[in-house]
């Protein structure tokens, strides 16, 4: 049975695509005719889920040195209201993605859409730090939630044939959330204080939930003679306690060169030996390790790591190239700044539509060339080409990522079983952010070491440019890896998922 002709309950469904056109309809077979929601208002719930998620990574940062004032705090104590909401996302996403499968998708969306407005509220209302903290970490869960089903639920209510211009949104909606972040919480801080950065989050929360309810299929009952799996528990805990000890080594034990990193670091690599023993013996695994034989998915999941280590480089390194090395001040960095998340909103919709046109495989190598093509060119151009020399590359490194991403994605969850469909996205996401935390840290040090400077910040432009060019030399070679793996992938077939 073709699950895009039918709703999850038997009743009939109309096929819609992307731009909300009705193609056909199934009627009740149980003697009901009821036309499905259109998937036009299902995508717009889905991409405000996306957009607040990624929201609500980047508007806190703003408003850090309002909050120290405001609680009489140190900078290194106002740094974990960002810290709180990205651990929560790191460590909890593949195991809520997991849990959708078991319990439904659609109930545990609304769940985290809710949480995710409600802890808004309370962030919003919180008397002191440590409240506000706590918080954060609660709408982190709530965002984790939102970013591992927002795109399982894409093969739900799309057909098959527009499942890259889906996925080429979300990603539009992601990148529009991460660049408005830092403008509007600039915006609200100054016009009202740094509560309204928390409390704008509410009424689009409200709103993102009464689309999800109204529009988004509803969850598949239990499949006749097949036994509910059980929720992986161990597997679960150690899980989160591995990624929490990567991302705090690569955070606040700076990747590792320090005491503490290296103590981290070794607790990361002891959960995960631990967390692979456990997935080996448990019946139902949070993550089954025959997952990985799948050369899509591991070759996705893979690339991008790589391209989003890449890609934090140049948030890393462009405030300091345009500041040290251009001597741009700081409304010209900002701006400058922003043209990176502009170019990829305006990339990834049409690059939707072409991956679906032109095939997921082929366009991921193509969005890794733009990449290379970028990084190459940053690499070996001179600073005596001024902003425009920076920004052209940066924008066809970053339009080459908004198309890799697309197709990538659409690759990865093209052919994922309904009941694995919360997993493998949030195994993507997963991928994507331990990229972002690895390249922080590991680009930065690159950066640092490449500068030859005690202190980055005084350091000669002279200095700063040269650790620019090696920093991306670097990048260019992770992404000649990375094509390397999306080249071999392309040539093999794709094994059989595990059930």
């Amino acid at each position: 049975m073709n699950p895009h002709s039918e709703s999850r309950h038997g009743r009939g469904r109309h096929h819609t695509d992307v731009g909300g056109q009705e193609t056909d309809a199934q009627p009740e077979t149980k003697g009901r005719s009821r036309p499905a929601p259109s998937v036009r208002w299902a995508l717009a719930g889905l991409s405000l889920s996306m957009l607040l998620s990624s929201l609500g990574t980047s508007i806190a940062n703003v408003a850090l040195p309002t909050l120290a004032q405001a609680f009489g705090a140190s900078f290194q104590q106002v740094q974990w209201i960002v810290l709180a909401y990205l651990l929560a996302i790191t460590t909890l996403i593949v195991s809520v993605g997991r849990l959708g499968d078991l319990i439904g998708r659609r109930r545990l969306l609304l769940a985290g859409i809710l949480l995710f407005t409600v802890a808004s509220v309370l962030c919003g209302l919180a008397p002191t730090l440590w409240l506000l903290i706590a918080a954060r970490a609660a709408q982190g869960l709530g965002a984790a939630v939102m970013m591992a089903l927002t795109m399982a639920f894409v093969g739900e209510t799309v057909p098959k044939a527009r499942t890259g211009s889906a996925m080429g949104l979300l990603g539009t909606m992601s990148a529009v959330g991460t660049a408005l972040g830092p403008s509007l919480g600039g915006l609200l801080i100054a016009g009202l204080d740094w509560r309204a950065v928390f409390l704008v989050n509410a009424p689009l929360g409200v709103l993102t939930l009464l689309l999800a309810h109204r529009h988004l299929p509803a969850d598949q009952g239990r499949e006749p003679g097949r036994s509910r799996a059980r929720f992986d528990h161990v597997g679960t805990l150690l899980l989160a306690l591995t990624l929490a000890a990567y991302a705090l080594a690569m955070t606040l034990g700076g990747g590792g060169f320090g005491a503490r990193g290296a103590i981290l670091l070794a607790a990361a690599v002891l959960g995960g030996a631990l967390f692979v023993r456990a997935e080996a013996r448990a019946a139902s695994p949070l993550i089954s390790l025959a997952t990985f034989r799948d050369p899509v998915l591991g070759t996705g999941l893979a690339t991008s790591a790589l391209v989003s280590t890449v890609m934090m480089a140049t948030l890393v390194v462009g405030p300091f190239h345009l500041s040290r090395a251009l001597g741009l001040d700081e409304a010209r960095v900002g701006l400058a700044l922003s043209a990176g998340p502009l170019v990829a909103a305006l990339t990834s919709a049409p690059a939707g539509r072409v991956t679906d046109r032109w095939g997921a495989r082929r366009m991921t190598v193509v969005g890794l060339g733009g990449v290379l093509a970028g990084t190459l060119t940053l690499a070996v151009l001179p600073t005596t080409l001024g902003v425009i020399g920076y920004l052209a590359p940066i924008a066809v490194t970053t339009a080459g990522y908004a198309v890799f991403q697309t197709a990538n994605n659409t690759s990865v969850m093209a052919d994922v079983p309904a009941d694995r469909r919360g997993v493998i996205s949030g195994m993507l996401n997963l991928s994507r952010n331990l990229g972002l935390v690895t390249g922080a840290s590991a680009m930065g040090a690159v950066f640092a070491f490449a500068s030859t400077a005690t202190d980055i910040t005084t350091a000669r432009p002279e200095a700063v440019a040269t650790g620019t060019r090696i920093t991306f030399a670097v990048a260019a070679a992770l992404i000649v890896l990375a094509l390397a793996l999306a080249v071999t992938m392309a040539g093999r077939r794709r094994a059989p998922r595990p059930v």
